[in-house]
């Protein structure tokens, strides 16, 4: 579980979960069959469908240094009828 960083709550996925699409950020290195694996075994559930795509990380000053967080991925998932996953919490910032 450590590759799926956290959960996403923004208009577009609020609005995906009545389709029964959830939607976190997880590291940029994994794959796709390993993320599909981890949220069958780790939720319990079926997923039928995933869409991905990356995300450049922003720019970031500290005083006189200019830097840049992290290159991420965000994921879609969409999951067979009747099951569910239960609310992620969401990252504090």
């Amino acid at each position: 579980m450590d590759r799926i960083r956290y959960a996403v709550f923004t208009d577009k996925s609020i609005r995906l979960l009545g389709k029964n699409q959830y939607t976190s950020n997880v590291e940029s290195g994994s794959t796709r069959t390993e993320i599909k694996h981890w949220v069958e075994l780790f939720f319990g559930v079926k997923v039928i469908a995933m869409n991905s795509h990356r995300l450049r990380g922003t720019a970031r000053r500290m005083g006189p240094i200019m830097g840049q967080t992290m290159h991420y991925r965000r994921m879609i998932f969409t999951l067979q009828p009747g099951y569910s996953i239960p609310p992620l919490r969401k990252k504090r910032t």
